[in-house]
Formats: structure tokens, C-alpha cells, sequence
């Protein structure tokens, strides 16, 4: 089966470096896959990506050797095994809250005995190899979202649930349940303090602690911290920041038209 080389970089110790698909759209994720990401994950939660787009978004992202996840709209069982099937290689899932969350959402990513996912990988044994079914279990990532205050109460339960290799901070659903500005990149202490009780709650449990950041500078910070898994915004977000960055250099340079001979 094609490894997951998230786990590898995880185990080395070092951080990985995580892209945000929002744009339906295989070209776009095609172009995304060629610029050194290690993973990139397809957002079927919010946005505008259904199912079948999803399928083409993962065909974009396996023109280079970036690990496919994605995020799913909610811990519904039918929605983590079609993008497992179609070969996504690990879930990003919203709004885990509980040990009872996270052991659905562990069941629903793996086959028995381990938990009762149904078998049918009808992409993923083309992308992953024959010897899906034989490994699939250790090889895809779980990876419930913690981003209330009510999963920061319960981390060492949610931790603690066999078969979760990894946890997402959502900052801004954090924010929110904390009574402060739904933002990424916070500076809000009781969010900083709750990032950092989730970083080394992680640390003790051995799993690996993610967040989403709208910097690279922000990113570092956490990376330094401990997080080994840090999104850099998303597709669309580069694509506007771009965009309005070079529109506005040319109308601040005050150039005026024909101020240069003409040849």
C-alpha cells in the first residue's frame, strides 16, 4: 500500500506543512499539489465541494506525492467512508465534543474488528494498491476537530480514544464557544491559553496537535510550540490575497497612461 508519509514526518519529530482545497476544482487542486505541500486537504464542510467534485480534487492532488485528506461536513458514518472509498488518506472531522465523538468517528474510519466500516474502496485501491484492505487501518489518519470549549474539557477523554492519531483546532469555533472574536491567528488569551493546553495535552497522550493559521508567521509559532501538523490559509485565500496585492500595486504606483514615448 502507498505510505502515508505523514506518519513519518510525525514520527521524525517535525512538523508538516498542510494546504486547504475551498476551490472545487481539479486544476486548482493540481497546482496546489505542486508547491512542496506535504498534504492537502479537500474542505467538503464549508465551501462550496460536493461529493463528485471531491473525487476530481483528490485526482488533482495525486499528480504529485502530497497526502490526500479531507475534511468531511459532519461525524456522519456515510460521509467518512464514500471520501475514505474514494481515496482520501485520512479525516479531518468537525465538532468532536466527546469520547463517545470520537470513538464513532474512529469506528466509522476503520475496518473490523477495529471498528464497522464498510468495505468498498472503489478509487482508494487504485490510488493506495491491491493491499488496501491489509493495511488501511494503519495507514489512514483520524483526525477529530477540537474547537469548543466543551472538547477542551473532555481532551484527556478524547485523547485517550485507541485509533485517534491526530487532533485539528479549529480557531475559530474555539473562539467563539470562549466568548471571544472568531478569528485565526488569535492573541485572545483564553484562546492562546486553550491552544496551549491542547498542544500539551497532545504531548502526553502521543498524538499529534493541528491548527489551521492565516500566516506563516503565525504558523511558525505554533510549529515552535508544538503543533506538528499547521495549515497555511487555503486556495482561495492565496488566490484573492495575490490578486488584490498586485491590483493595488499598480493603482498606488500613480503611473499615468502615456507617460512613456512611444516607440
Amino acid at each position: 500500500m502507498r505510505a502515508n508519509t505523514l506518519r513519518d514526518i510525525w514520527k521524525r519529530g517535525d512538523a508538516a506543512i498542510n494546504g486547504w482545497l475551498s476551490i472545487p476544482s481539479s486544476f486548482a487542486s493540481e497546482v496546489m499539489s505542486h508547491q512542496g505541500f506535504d498534504s492537502l486537504t479537500v474542505d467538503m464542510q464549508h465551501g462550496v465541494v460536493d461529493y463528485q467534485v471531491a473525487v476530481t480534487m483528490l485526482q488533482g492532488i495525486a499528480a504529485k506525492d502530497v497526502v490526500p485528506l479531507a475534511r468531511v461536513p459532519w461525524n456522519d458514518p456515510a460521509w467518512i467512508m464514500k471520501i475514505l472509498d474514494a481515496g482520501a488518506y485520512g479525516v479531518i472531522c468537525p465538532m468532536i465534543n466527546t469520547r463517545q465523538d470520537a470513538e464513532a468517528l474512529v469506528g466509522a474510519c476503520k475496518y473490523a474488528p477495529r471498528g464497522f466500516r464498510s468495505f468498498g474502496p472503489v478509487r482508494a485501491s487504485l490510488y493506495a494498491g491491491a493491499d488496501y484492505a491489509q493495511h488501511a487501518n494503519d495507514t489512514l489518519v483520524v483526525m477529530p476537530m477540537i474547537e469548543t470549549a466543551e472538547a477542551v474539557k473532555n481532551l484527556d477523554d478524547i485523547l485517550s480514544v485507541p485509533g485517534v492519531d491526530a487532533v485539528y483546532v479549529g480557531p475559530s469555533d474555539l473562539s467563539l464557544t470562549l466568548g471571544c472574536t472568531p478569528k485565526l491567528d488569535q492573541t485572545e488569551a483564553p484562546v492562546v491559553e486553550a491552544q496551549h493546553r491542547i498542544v500539551e495535552a497532545c504531548k502526553k497522550h502521543g498524538v499529534v496537535a493541528g491548527i489551521h493559521n492565516a500566516t506563516a508567521a503565525y504558523a511558525r509559532k505554533m510549529v515552535e510550540i508544538g503543533y506538528q501538523f499547521v495549515t497555511l490559509a487555503s486556495d482561495s485565500r492565496f488566490l484573492a490575497m495575490k490578486a488584490a496585492e498586485e491590483v493595488n500595486a499598480v493603482r498606488k504606483s500613480g503611473v499615468k497612461a502615456g507617460t512613456l514615448p512611444a516607440y
